[in-house]
């Protein structure tokens, strides 16, 4: 069957298999291997994308589900500055070791921050919970998160005989 979906704003058609999973088209097909693979069962979040701006363990989504769709993997996010922000404070903060969870946490923290400016800590926590980190410990990239989070708030601006 054939799929025509955006993936990364390049718009094309694609032939796959009815019950090829995404994350299989994604790596295979389009040769975009920072979606990793880690557990098959939608448990670790390696494998995760963001379709039409969600986060998605794309283990667990069947390529023919994304026909229409606009899909993002860390690949496609190198121009986007929430993406960079939030790269700068996971690097400066020790938020990634090994760095096989990393392209789906960052997808993960860039969903919540499109969403909410100012999260909280709970909030960066429930919105990275199903992406699982060996290295880590989490307190590092909840706190890189965070530094993003205040980092891309807009500047105060002056009031009237301010300088």
């Amino acid at each position: 069957m054939k799929i025509e979906n955006t993936i990364n704003g390049v718009s094309g058609t694609t032939e796959i298999e009815p019950r090829r999973l995404l994350v299989h088209l994604l790596r295979d097909q389009k040769r975009l291997t920072g979606v990793h693979i880690g557990c098959d069962t939608s448990q670790c979040g390696a494998c995760t994308v963001l379709i039409d701006g969600t986060t998605v363990k794309s283990c667990t989504v069947l390529a023919a589900q994304t026909d229409g769709c606009e899909l993002h993997t860390i690949e496609g996010m190198d121009n986007d500055h929430t993406t960079t922000v939030l790269k700068e404070a996971f690097n400066e903060l020790h938020g990634l070791q090994c760095g096989f969870c990393t392209p789906g946490m960052l997808l993960a923290a860039r969903a919540l921050l499109a969403h909410r400016a100012a999260p909280s800590e709970y909030e960066v926590r429930e919105a990275l919970h199903g992406n699982l980190c060996r290295c880590t410990g989490y307190q590092n990239v909840v706190d890189a998160v965070l530094l993003a989070a205040t980092r891309l708030q807009p500047a105060p601006s002056a009031t009237c005989g301010e300088s």
